[in-house]
């Protein structure tokens, strides 16, 4: 294909996907296809002749799209949410046609600058104090990597780069049980270990950490003769919407002379309503802070904002500057992959700076609002309606929720057996987790396209195939 009939091909695909997203809710939600079928349909070796495009278009609809989950899908109320407003989707085709390498601000001025613009607007719009610098990482694994290898060589005095984990102290860092797995991983892979992940007690309403429970760790690790590092906070956590009390966490963590991290990668987006800015109470004392445009504001994946108290200390412990990557005459400037993990980054700013302006946070504010309220609302009938329990009360527009008639000797099994009807009903798409060792069933809007009538639909088919179990 050469440019001339990139031309047509594209309005075609402009086309295709229009359609798709105006035909969504006729389709199943979950992809109904079984482990494999997708795989035996493609051929054992690639082409040597090119193909024509009609055909490769061809294969696309019939073998490729039975296959896909409809993460757009209004009725998408599984996981979190993972949205492509219009708009942002428009940004990513400037931004592939464009197709530049912005790892360094003269690989792309505009790049770089418009992010440093675009995550000062997303910092204003949260209420995160002036001071606090921003840049757009591909997720909020990244980040928290970020945060985690930040915190070994501040700890380490900045050797553990050059020097290597070998005969250094034994490091701790603590958070609590209902952090997101990508910690763990952040763990293993700045080399701290498993076994030194100090995993909190959680309790009350909010499922947050006992502060005292993670004042008296720290003080018996220092006693130990191991090195606390830093603290991971959560705001909104992923199975059933832990918050952490921020404020009790950053005293202890000023008096203890810790970094804090604060991962509110799904809930950071709801921070751009005003009146749920309590939920992170204290967050101008962290050091590091991120969320996830790309979940529930719009922007297309990926595009993570990750805030920095100050930035330097996030520098330090990722650059470098071979002669190759020098920007010669020009001081003062910011080359975000001192930022990141990868010296390569994609233009991520182009579809957030399109999102904002063609909404306005009052429009992203608005829809916000609605899920926040039709979840809430579902969450009250459900409460409702005979042999339904409402397990973890909805944290923004995350609850959970569990099938339990009396008499019945095993609700886990039920509940799995419910679950799997209802996605395999394809008119919407929950997911599972457990609660104190119990397994319950997730339900959280954030969809986009979501309507007030697709959260009732919700409602009725969960209560229909749970009629059907029974």
């Amino acid at each position: 294909m050469n440019w001339d009939e990139f031309e047509k091909h594209g309005a075609d695909a402009a086309k295709w996907a229009a359609d798709y997203h105006a035909g969504l809710r006729e389709r199943p939600v979950r992809a109904q296809t079984k482990p494999g079928d997708i795989l035996a349909q493609l051929p054992l070796s690639p082409p040597d002749a090119p193909q024509p495009l009609d055909d490769i278009l061809g294969d696309l609809e019939t073998t490729i799209m039975p296959g896909m989950t409809h993460w757009q899908h209004p009725r998408f109320f599984a996981y979190f949410p993972a949205n492509a407003a219009p708009v942002s989707v428009l940004a990513e085709y400037y931004v592939s046609a464009i197709a530049a390498q912005c790892m360094l601000w003269q690989t792309s001025p505009a790049a770089t600058e418009l992010e440093t613009r675009v995550c000062d607007w997303m910092r204003q719009a949260i209420g995160l104090p002036e001071g606090f610098a921003g840049v757009i990482q591909d997720s909020a694994s990244t980040a928290t990597l970020c945060a985690v290898l930040t915190m070994r060589e501040r700890t380490l005095d900045w050797q553990g780069n050059t020097a290597g984990l070998a005969g250094q102290p034994t490091l701790r860092i603590y958070t609590s049980s209902e952090v997101h797995t990508s910690v763990d991983r952040a763990i293993w892979i700045a080399g701290i270990g498993e076994a030194n992940l100090v995993r909190i007690p959680t309790g009350g309403a909010t499922r947050a950490m006992d502060a005292g429970a993670l004042r008296e760790a720290i003080t018996a690790d220092r006693a130990a003769g191991m090195i606390p590092a830093g603290i991971i906070c959560c705001v909104g956590g992923t199975s059933n919407g832990a918050v952490d009390d921020i404020a009790a966490v950053m005293e202890i963590a000023r008096a203890e002379g810790l970094y804090t991290h604060v991962d509110a990668a799904w809930a950071g987006a709801a921070m751009i309503c005003p009146e749920l800015q309590t939920l992170w109470k204290g967050v101008e004392d962290a050091d590091s802070v991120v969320l996830n445009p790309h979940k529930w504001l719009g922007a297309q994946f990926d595009c993570t904002t990750h805030f920095l108290r100050d930035p330097s200390s996030l520098v330090k412990t990722l650059a470098i500057q071979p002669e190759y990557l020098k920007t010669q005459g020009a001081d003062g400037i910011v080359n975000y992959s001192e930022w990141s993990v990868p010296l390569g980054r994609r233009f991520r700013a182009l579809k957030l700076w399109f999102l904002i302006r063609a909404h306005g946070l009052d429009g992203l504010r608005e829809m916000i609002r609605n899920h926040v309220s039709w979840a809430t609302n579902l969450a009250q009938k459900l409460e409702g309606t005979p042999d339904f329990e409402i397990v973890t009360a909805p944290m923004l527009s995350l609850f959970t929720f569990r099938y339990a008639p009396g008499g019945t000797a095993d609700c886990d099994a039920l509940n799995q057996r419910l679950l799997d009807a209802i996605n395999a009903d394809g008119r919407i798409y929950l997911t599972q987790t457990r609660v104190e060792g119990a397994l319950v069933i997730r339900f959280q809007a954030g969809a986009f396209t979501c309507t007030s009538d697709d959260v009732d639909i919700a409602y009725e088919v969960i209560c229909e195939i749970a009629a059907q179990l029974s």
